[in-house]
């Protein structure tokens, strides 16, 4: 059998092909009543038509196809970013490549021969701006997720309230009676990071002591870095705050090494609300992040940008959940 044609589709729809070009290519509103438009898609599923991609791509000079860079594949959070991402650009005939960069929040090298021959926009999810020169330079659209809004060169930044949700945290554990508190950071250089280590200093200014101390993104790193922390019974904080849910289960396990219950002897929180969560004892109190809405509202800017339409939103709400992690600050 040969391939259905656009031709096809129009005569088993009985319009024009220019109307089966508007409908497939969802330029349709404002030009083809929705009755129209809904017999013409009839027409293309009953026929499996599929349009000849490389011919629309080298006569319109796109290749509707976007690049996820993000800094790594093993932390869920970035995972839902492109499950998110990827439903609104099929919603309209898009594409979306993930790119884990080599280098982390680092420079990243470009996956093609050339980015800007093979893209029409840039994606980038808790990434520095000045490690994507190699995608394009300032030749393709970028937007950034979970990134600084001040830098200059995105057309367009999608971001959380973070600060919120450092607020939300330490609103919970101050009204459960803790003065002491350890900041167990991502030791990772990133924006994100940053803001939340100083919205938590000045949120805990001047209501409690606050410590600092750093880990790598795994949960033996932040094992080792919570079992230095905790050891001396002297200067013990009563709450952990943790930038992500995987260093918070780490802090848990040292706390059992160091014969410490949670939340009883010490209350532990985490952000993202992994998978992780739920699956440790106790489950954690963390901020949830709605990490697919975040790849929604990034398509949906780059596909702003694209069409030449200026994009603004407000941060996307977070929200703490409590779990068993956090109790009453123990007497003293």
């Amino acid at each position: 059998m040969t391939r259905p044609t656009s031709r096809d589709v129009a005569t088993a729809a009985g319009v024009s092909q220019a109307t089966v070009s508007l409908v497939l290519g969802d330029k349709w509103r404002g030009r083809v009543s929705e009755r129209t438009a809904a017999l013409v898609r009839e027409a293309a599923t009953t026929l499996g038509y599929r349009p000849n991609l490389a011919a629309r791509n080298l006569r319109l000079g796109s290749t509707r196809t976007a690049l996820l860079v993000v800094p790594a594949l093993t932390n869920e959070f970035f995972a839902r970013v492109y499950t998110g991402a990827a439903r609104v650009a099929a919603e309209h005939g898009f594409g979306v490549v993930l790119y884990p960069s080599p280098e982390g929040t680092g420079p990243a090298r470009d996956p093609f021969a050339s980015a800007r021959a093979a893209l029409d926009g840039v994606i980038a999810s808790s990434m520095a701006t000045d490690a994507l020169e190699a995608l394009g330079g300032d030749g393709l659209p970028l937007v950034m997720l979970d990134s600084d809004p001040a830098s200059g060169r995105a057309a367009a930044h999608v971001n959380l309230a973070i600060t919120d949700g450092m607020r939300q945290v330490t609103e919970h554990l101050l009204g459960l009676g803790h003065r002491r508190f350890l900041h167990l950071a991502a030791d990772v250089d990133s924006w994100t990071f940053d803001i939340r280590a100083d919205a938590l200093a000045a949120l805990l200014r001047p209501h409690a002591t606050l410590r600092g101390a750093r880990a790598a993104l795994t949960v033996d790193a932040a094992r080792e870095a919570a079992g230095t922390a905790l050891a001396d019974p002297r200067d013990r904080p009563t709450a952990v705050v943790c930038d992500d849910d995987i260093l918070a289960a780490g802090v848990c396990k040292a706390a059992r090494r160091l014969g410490l219950r949670v939340p009883e002897d010490l209350s532990v929180t985490g952000v993202d609300d992994l998978a992780l969560a739920t699956a440790v004892e106790p489950e954690l109190t963390t901020v949830a992040l709605p990490a697919e809405r975040v790849g929604e509202q990034g398509m949906t800017a780059l596909l702003a940008v694209l069409d030449g339409t200026p994009w603004t939103a407000p941060d996307i709400p977070v929200a703490l959940t409590v779990r068993d992690s956090t109790g009453p600050a123990p007497a003293l």
